[in-house]
């Protein structure tokens, strides 16, 4: 029996939250271990008019700017149900003319904290754990913070609040980076604890796993245990010299509900 796919895209406006499921729809998008916000565009056909009406306006750069506007992607199999790919702010809408008629939706993480501006000062000598901890709360993303901590000295921070997270790498020294609503904190050499992706030819890897310059780019079919920050045990009988344990810097995705693509390509270096 075939396990279909599911794909699912939420968009939320202001308080008001709607899923849209088994129409043509597309998703692809890059999420970074790094300040680098992670982005995603959204193609949907099939919408009736007044719906696609209702998105173009509420979605709209010139709307109200303090309205949230939140697009979510979910993925999955009927048999598995879903597990989130993405989660970002609106930043524009458009839509192609007839006979096609499909709607596009781009979106970046933590976009709409570009536009919240703040001062911040901690104490003289403060715990990084600590401030990162202030910077979450500032961007309103809960905290996983798994590096080495250590006193930072003189930390602040004058600008906006999505701008914290890079100012928070820089000054700790770690990889700082927001995974759809969560912050994490880690250290350079490590993985994020129990994220683990075991990677070979009867799990889903499509194609052979190439070296680049600072690590592996690998392809394979998209699943709910890779996350950005985690570990990639590669097996490839293909290229066995690649073979060992990476960090996912990088991962982009495609995602497709009539047509081929439902791939995550990552980007890993060598532990």
């Amino acid at each position: 029996m075939i396990d279909l796919r599911r794909l699912r895209i939420g968009v939320e406006v202001g308080e008001q939250v709607q899923y849209y499921e088994g129409l043509r729809m597309r998703a692809t998008g890059t999420k970074y271990a790094n300040p680098t916000q992670n982005e995603c565009e959204v193609t949907i056909s099939g919408l009736r008019a007044d719906t696609r009406n209702f998105l173009l306006t509420e979605t709209s750069p010139f709307g109200n700017e303090r309205k949230k506007r939140r697009l979510t992607v979910e993925a999955g199999r009927v048999s598995t149900g879903l597990f989130v790919v993405f989660i970002g702010d609106i930043t524009d809408a458009d839509v192609s003319p007839p006979p096609d008629v499909t709607l596009t939706l781009r979106a970046k993480t933590n976009n709409a904290n570009n536009a919240k501006v703040l001062t911040y000062s901690a104490d003289a000598m403060e715990k990084l754990s600590i401030i990162a901890q202030r910077v979450a709360n500032d961007n309103g993303l809960s905290l996983l913070f798994q590096a080495s901590d250590k006193n930072i000295s003189n930390f602040s921070h004058s600008g906006t609040a999505s701008q914290m997270v890079r100012r928070l790498a820089q000054a700790g020294e770690v990889r700082a980076f927001v995974d759809d609503g969560t912050l994490i904190v880690k250290d350079y050499d490590k993985t994020v604890t129990d994220r683990i992706r075991i990677l070979n030819k009867d799990s889903g890897m499509v194609g052979i796993p190439i070296a680049d310059e600072h690590g592996i780019e690998v392809t394979y079919l998209a699943d709910n245990t890779s996350e950005l920050g985690g570990k990639l045990r590669v097996e490839s009988k293909m290229n066995p010299a690649l073979d060992g344990d990476y960090v996912i810097n990088q991962l982009r995705f495609e995602l497709a509900t009539h047509e081929d693509p439902w791939f995550y390509t990552a980007l890993g270096e060598r532990i």
